[in-house]
């Protein structure tokens, strides 16, 4: 059993707080300036108005030369490409200035109004872009028609606006740097309770949670959890005891029952009633001592101190010795035998002799439980740099319900008939599975039958 990997980039919890605050942060900041960029374009545009009307009042107090001198004095301030004016006679005739038209959809009613298009020329004395701009007229019956460009403000609202920007900007970019930071450590974390968690799942009840010093909401978590798994432990340890000890102290009584029945049959006359009585006595003292013998050896193979012995060794001449071995039993029940291999396999990290055990146990079920004239195939095949062992039949399979059950001790399917042994043969195969760290999965095989794959990829081997 393998447990889901933690969750990635934003999908923890952690990253998504981070991003709903930054998303909040970034949505409140383009609304400050909004409201800051509308506030100052507001207020600078009323600042040139008033500037522009100021002018206005001004000029309006002169005639004649006057006008002439105020307007030269005036040109001396103004900034070029900003602020202009044009002079003409009543008949809007152009008298002097830098603006030698008036305007196109100017009223002359003496009031400020924007224009778009402020004048159609290449001077670089004259805005460009659109302008406020007054037509009035003076004392003396001629009209003044004053201008000032808008870019100017655009300007400083755009200097205002780059200013924002980079300060959100910069403002950001530490969080997402923060927001990267604090995403991992929870992760890594996460990935430590998980390793624990798998080693725990794979066997290794002694296996604890890491704590931190933080004492956070994880390591309450794991506490807890620690906690459940010491009664656990407690419990196991408990019960695993009382039937070891169970096996181990009746196997000698029934060792010794088992002789006084032989003795007594021996002397018990040939084919009579009490000779036939104590060989069905006899066989029923087998059957119970051989079940003894296999959760004795299910309890051997769960102590982990047996890995200490792992070698490297070629699966290739382990599956030709399987094969030659259970070659004479296949042909005894009119079988086809068939190995597949390539010429190379993958080593495997293991106990060759209960490899061997665990893969004669699969063959054993397959050839028993095919009817004559069937096939069995044993089958070696290299995925993706690692070996997987097959075992097919073309017997009557395995129910998919069951397929889960029939590792479990003394679970016997086809209600227990003469062929389905003890119920302990695959608890076996699936404690030296799990004492090598590989997976076992049962199918369908394109025979029709049961297809029981060995899968030697060592996932993960708790530490002893």
């Amino acid at each position: 059993m393998s447990l889901p990997n933690p969750s990635k980039g934003w999908r923890s919890s952690s990253s998504r707080l981070l991003a709903l605050y930054s998303s909040l942060f970034v949505l409140w900041s383009g609304i400050l300036m909004g409201v800051m960029y509308y506030e100052v374009s507001d207020y600078l545009d009323n600042l040139a108005k008033h500037s522009l009307m100021q002018r206005q009042h001004l000029f309006s107090r002169f005639q004649g030369e006057q006008l002439m001198d105020a307007l030269a004095v005036s040109m001396t301030f103004d900034i070029r490409g900003i602020d202009a004016y044009g002079l003409f006679d009543s008949q809007h005739r152009y008298l002097n200035g830098a603006l030698q038209h008036i305007p196109e959809g100017l009223p002359l009613d003496g009031k400020i109004h924007m224009l778009s298009d402020c004048a159609d020329s290449d001077d670089p004395t004259l805005p460009a872009d659109s302008c406020d701009a007054v037509a009035t007229q003076t004392r003396d019956g001629r009209w003044l028609v004053l201008v000032r460009d808008n870019g100017s403000l655009f300007a400083v609202t755009r200097i205002i606006l780059h200013a924002l920007f980079w300060g959100v900007t910069l403002t950001i970019l530490p969080g997402i740097v923060g927001w990267h930071l604090l995403r991992r450590r929870p992760l890594r974390r996460i990935r430590g309770i998980q390793a624990s968690a798998e080693a725990i799942v794979a066997g290794d009840l002694t296996r604890r949670l890491p704590l931190s010093n933080r004492r956070d909401e994880l390591d309450m978590l794991a506490a807890i959890v620690n906690a459940m798994l010491e009664r656990i432990e407690r419990l196991m340890n408990e019960v695993k005891g009382v039937c070891d000890n169970i096996a181990h102290d009746l196997r000698t009584p029934l060792t010794r029952l088992r002789a006084q029945l032989y003795r007594i049959q021996q002397q018990a006359d040939e084919g009579s009633t009490l000779a036939v009585q104590l060989d069905s006595v006899l066989g029923e003292a087998d059957t119970l001592m051989a079940r003894f013998r296999g959760l004795l050896r299910i309890s051997e193979l769960e102590d982990r101190q047996r890995r200490s012995g792992f070698v490297q060794l070629d699966p290739v001449p382990l599956l030709h010795e399987l094969h030659d071995f259970y070659l004479p039993l296949a042909e005894e029940g009119e079988l086809v035998f068939k190995l597949q291999l390539p010429d190379v396999l993958p080593p495997l990290n293991g106990d060759r002799a209960l490899l061997f055990e665990a893969v004669a146990n699969l063959l054993s079920n397959s050839i028993k439980f095919t009817p004559p004239g069937g096939e069995v195939i044993l089958r070696g095949v290299n995925e993706g740099g690692h070996t997987r062992i097959e075992v097919l039949d073309s017997g009557a399979g395995i129910p998919e319900a069951e397929r889960e059950a029939v590792f479990q001790r003394f679970y016997r399917a086809d209600g227990g008939n003469q062929k389905s042994g003890f119920g302990l043969g695959l608890s076996i195969v699936a404690a030296i599975v799990s004492l090598h760290g590989f997976t076992l999965e049962v199918g369908t095989s394109e025979l029709g039958g049961a297809r029981l794959v060995l899968d030697c990829q060592q996932r993960l081997i708790p530490q002893t």
